[in-house]
């Protein structure tokens, strides 16, 4: 499908306020489809949809499915088959596409970098458009985070999940969850790490490496981590070329980081060494699809991360620093700690809402593990997202409290179901020069506008 194709093309994003969702919206709007769309709730994604003048509606209601038979429904792997708008898109014969498949779409219109991982895509793919936007080549892009991007003159910035450039370069963050990532055509294709982390998907690991392997076969290049176990993977998966990304004389430090990549001196501002290797992908990316090394080591100078990646929400009333974290796996609350430790502060307090009864279940031990590395660790209840409690009875976050208190050594740890009960022991809790990490892919980060006074009666 071309371009103009999409002219005239009527789609209703059924959870249009997704990250994914919202972003695949905006370029559709932008490339003259007729786009309209509802979610269960309010969010910044979807006032976003509404700011560029898409009909969102709040609230999921057959009546929202615009009239006539040539209406596309657009769903995710969230939305139940029998919400009321697909069970009247049914009804009236309308087609049904999935996020995955619009995506792939996209994907043929554009040179497309694509970056997939279990840990660090949205980071990765924000560094690509970053660095991309950097040099004037104003890619399109579509990533499951904001983009932060630093205001001029010391002005305040702006954020976003999706832009539509004049480039010739597609920039997208290829999901792993649902197999979706496999929809894609990109010209290059970047994998970050694999680690099984979507259980409920992949029966096993090995399934998990198959799937990653015909993602990167799609790709007309592949580049990899510079590493023993990515090298074995290739082998394994029938690879045979790739470009492999890395970097040396790495020091971190309290404002970011500093490394060599490419033979040339990289300064990053965003703190750990996962980010490392995130910048070092991304810029290998970026020298594959044209650009010089040389033009690239200053690209990510000014790059201010990604929403809810590691983002500073403010300081709360006793003067603590709260830093949100999208981290819902327990290597990636073990890297988000670590980077949280570079930073100089007193204490690391991490507050931790686990996502799916289904990981939480499987992962619990883990999960208390990776948080006993914190001086201090707080604990909410299971983020539900498409799972149902009755489904997993006994599965709540109180399994990762008491596998965080038995991992603790006598550091505290508390189970605080609620975000008014963690809010009230925070509030106690936290002193100056503490730094309180709240994390999880569910909407923890609430709990932390809240303690730093952002959420209006807190």
């Amino acid at each position: 499908m071309s371009a103009w194709e999409w002219e005239g093309r009527r789609l209703h994003f059924v959870g249009i306020g997704g990250a994914g969702m919202s972003g695949l919206a905006l370029i559709a709007d932008a490339l003259g489809a007729t786009v309209t769309g509802s979610d269960r709730a309010s969010s910044p994604y979807l006032e976003h949809v509404r700011a560029a003048g898409i009909e969102a509606i709040v609230g999921h209601d057959a009546a929202s499915v615009p009239p006539g038979g040539d209406v596309e429904l657009v769903v995710s792997t969230a939305i139940a088959t029998d919400n009321p708008e697909r069970a009247l898109g049914r009804e009236r014969g309308l087609r049904e596409i999935h996020r995955g498949a619009l995506l792939g779409e996209l994907s043929r219109l554009r040179r497309t970098i694509a970056i997939a991982g279990t840990h660090g895509k949205t980071t990765t793919s924000s560094m690509v458009a970053h660095a991309l936007l950097a040099l004037g080549w104003d890619p399109t892009y579509v990533i499951g985070g904001e983009l932060r991007r630093p205001g001029a003159g010391g002005r305040s910035g702006t954020r976003a999940n999706a832009a539509f450039g004049t480039g010739d370069w597609l920039v997208v963050e290829a999901d792993e969850s649902d197999r979706s990532f496999l929809e894609l055509a990109p010209e290059i294709a970047i994998v970050t790490n694999i680690e099984l982390d979507h259980h409920t998907t992949y029966a096993s690991h090995v399934e998990l490496e198959q799937a990653f392997g015909q993602f990167l076969r799609n790709g007309l290049r592949c580049v990899v981590a510079d590493t023993p176990p990515a090298e074995a993977f290739l082998d394994r998966v029938g690879i045979v070329e790739s470009a492999f990304y890395g970097a040396s004389e790495i020091e971190l430090r309290e404002d970011g980081s500093r490394f060599v990549w490419a033979g040339q001196p990289v300064a990053l501002p965003v703190p750990g060494a996962h980010n490392v290797a995130n910048a070092a992908a991304a810029l290998t990316a970026c020298v594959i699809a044209g650009a010089q090394p040389r033009a690239l080591a200053s690209a990510l100078a000014d790059f201010a991360g990604a929403g809810r990646r590691f983002e500073r929400l403010g300081e709360t009333a006793a003067g603590a620093l709260v830093v949100d974290d999208y981290a819902h796996h327990p290597t990636e609350l073990r890297a988000t700690i670590s980077a949280a430790r570079t930073l100089g502060h007193r204490r690391v307090v991490a507050v931790f809402q686990p996502h799916l009864f289904s990981r939480t279940q499987l992962l619990a031990r883990e999960f208390g593990a990776a948080l006993a590395q914190a001086d201090a660790a707080v604990v909410l209840d299971v983020y539900p997202s498409r799972e149902r409690a009755e489904d997993f009875p006994g599965v709540t976050g109180l399994l990762v409290a008491e596998a965080a208190a038995d991992a603790a050594r006598g550091r505290p740890v508390a189970w605080t179901p609620d975000f008014d009960g963690a809010q009230r022991l925070l509030a106690q809790v936290l002193r100056p020069g503490d730094l309180c990490l709240v994390l999880g892919a569910g909407d923890v980060d609430e709990l932390g506008r809240r303690l730093v006074g952002a959420v209006a009666g807190a």
